[in-house]
């Protein structure tokens, strides 16, 4: 899985936002020069975060963006998925993987023999549940303790899967549990 630098970039700036705390906002400048980013560029993320509802903006001298809500209300699976797109999407993904010798564009595997499809749908949704689960706030903290955190949420996620995850995984096979061989 490859984080774009849409994803990434925008995010961060995000976090420039967020770091500035309510009710002070920062200009475009101020944010692209924190995140060694073009003017422009940064225009275009602000202005795809502002569409999807997470910043507000200020015209004027004394204006700037800030954060539409409180960062903890604001959740991360949200942000990324207004900034990039799903790992896995059932629509499209097996349409767009469908062979390069077929003709009509239909998968080879549609007629339910698709082992990859339940393990990239189960791996989305694991990855979903967990960035659903942090929240902006969550990443104002410093590195080690975003890194505990990860960890703690990560253990939760794998040890209690949502429960779309939970039908993916056929009756006869059991996930292992820590020390059974």
């Amino acid at each position: 899985m490859k984080i774009s630098a849409q994803e990434e970039y925008g995010l961060r700036c995000l976090l420039q936002i967020a770091r500035r705390g309510d009710p002070a906002s920062l200009s475009i400048t101020e944010i692209a020069e924190a995140e060694g980013l073009s003017a422009p560029y940064a225009a275009k993320l602000l202005a795809l975060l502002r569409q999807e509802g997470f910043i507000e903006s200020t015209r004027g001298r004394s204006g700037g963006y800030r954060l539409n809500r409180p960062a903890i209300e604001i959740r991360l699976g949200s942000v990324l998925t207004a900034l990039g797109e799903h790992l896995f999407t059932e629509g499209d993904f097996c349409q767009k993987h469908a062979g390069t010798e077929t003709t009509d564009g239909a998968c080879v595997h549609s007629g339910g023999s698709c082992n990859l499809r339940s393990l990239w749908q189960t791996l989305e949704s694991w990855m979903r549940h967990t960035l659903d689960g942090l929240t902006l706030a969550d990443l104002l903290q410093n590195e080690q303790s975003v890194a505990e955190l990860m960890r703690q949420r990560l253990a939760v996620t794998l040890t209690a899967p949502p429960e779309e995850t939970i039908s993916l995984v056929p009756l006869n096979i059991r996930p292992r549990t820590a020390g059974v061989v």
